[in-house]
């Protein structure tokens, strides 16, 4: 009977473990281990592109891809973790209950948005976390046009001044007066708990980002926070009433809770400890890769960040390491040390920097033009072709060069 590894979770961490575990595996010549992939959809969704129009689209096929690397593809939500006895049950399309059995386990089920207990926020915001909810948001923005006049349909409110709360906001100027006209007197609120616009970015991209704002006339409310949301607006912890139809919720993400059923320790935002190999200390036989791993990237105290641009590299280790600790021979121990933002600023442009420090290297329409070429090109997986996957899922590659 073959040997078997299991990947829980199709996004950036899961792709990239699984065609990295079949490149070792390959190299070796082994054919008695078999790599299975459990996830929704055989697909992958190019999350860090929601907050844009024609969501729909934002997807790659993997099917293809997974035949050709010689992956498995189970399509199914998995529900429960049993380390001891080394299974995963999930729920098929079909809604039947199933067991999976495995040798060892790539838990790469992603993240969610974290939504506070407040009243009305699962029934009156929207967000831009997964496919479904952005696709909502869009269907909801084009409906605007069909309601009455008002203020409360021209602005858009946005809770969270993050990385995904700047780039929804920056871009929502133009999204509205698509659908309702371009002489719409819009306004568009991003409500931050920070002291100042874009503090949780840095002193580097504050003064950009409050430029890019201004340009676009996004408005800023600084030290503030949701206190409630309904049908017609959102209401501040201070008792300031903004009227408005759309709220977006922005304001932070939290690993996928399939980690709170494992016997190990997790970071505040519940992803798991991992050694340099990426496997979950205490846990031999279960690795974590992407949003669900709280991992080292370098050895001066920085941290993978739950990004693509992490969860690729850490897929690609996984993978390996994975894959290595069934053969016997040596891991590749993660290793990220160069760290990269581009955050898409709307009609401005957009912003691109290297360092955590977040040194700007590129502004406006020259950063414009990578963020467009990484959205749609560098993030995507590579073309059905075995040898060319099997290359591309190598974990000495840097992500960004």
């Amino acid at each position: 009977m073959k040997q078997q590894i299991l990947v829980v979770g199709a996004g950036f961490g899961g792709l990239w473990s699984a065609l990295s575990a079949a490149r070792l595996l390959d190299q070796h010549d082994r054919a008695d281990i078999e790599i299975s992939v459990i996830a929704p959809q055989p697909e992958l969704r190019i999350r860090p592109r929601f907050y844009e129009q024609n969501v729909h689209q934002m997807k790659a096929p993997l099917g293809e891809l997974f035949k050709a690397v010689g992956v498995k593809f189970i399509q199914g939500s998995a529900n429960k973790i049993d380390a001891d006895a080394k299974r995963v049950f999930y729920t098929d399309v079909k809604g039947n209950g199933i067991v999976l059995n495995y040798d060892r386990l790539v838990l790469a089920s992603g993240s969610r948005a974290f939504r506070p207990r407040l009243p009305g926020i699962n029934e009156y915001t929207f967000d831009v976390d997964q496919i479904e909810e952005a696709a909502k948001l869009e269907n909801h923005i084009t409906a605007l046009r069909d309601l009455p006049e008002s203020a409360a349909r021209n602005t858009v409110v946005v809770v969270g001044g993050g990385f995904t709360g700047i780039e929804t906001a920056t871009e929502m100027p133009a999204r509205l007066r698509a659908a309702l006209g371009a002489d719409a007197d819009i306004k568009v609120i991003v409500v931050d708990r920070g002291s100042d616009i874009g503090i949780a970015l840095g002193d580097q991209l504050r003064p950009v980002i409050a430029e890019a704002s201004a340009s676009l006339g996004v408005q800023w409310i600084l030290n503030a926070s949701a206190a409630s949301i309904d049908a017609d607006g959102v209401t501040l912890a201070d008792g300031q009433r903004i009227d408005a139809k759309t709220v977006i919720w922005a304001a932070g993400l939290r690993a996928n809770v399939l980690t709170e059923q494992l016997n190990a320790e997790r970071d505040p935002l519940g992803r798991l400890h991992v050694d340099q190999n990426l496997k979950v200390i205490g846990l031999d036989d279960i690795f974590a890769s992407g949003d669900v791993a709280y991992a080292a990237s370098d050895d001066i105290g920085n941290h993978a960040a739950m990004s693509c641009q992490h969860a690729i590299a850490l897929g690609r280790a996984a993978g390996n390491n994975v894959a290595a600790s069934l053969l016997g021979v040596d891991a590749i121990p993660y290793s990220q040390p160069k760290y990269v933002t581009c955050l898409d600023l709307g009609a401005w442009g957009a912003v691109y920097t290297e360092g955590w420090d977040r040194q700007i290297k590129l502004i406006k329409d020259e950063a414009k033009q990578l963020k467009t070429q990484i959205n749609t090109q560098w993030i995507y997986p590579p073309a059905a072709n075995r040898a060319e996957a099997l290359a591309a899922a190598d974990p000495l590659i840097p992500v960004v060069a």
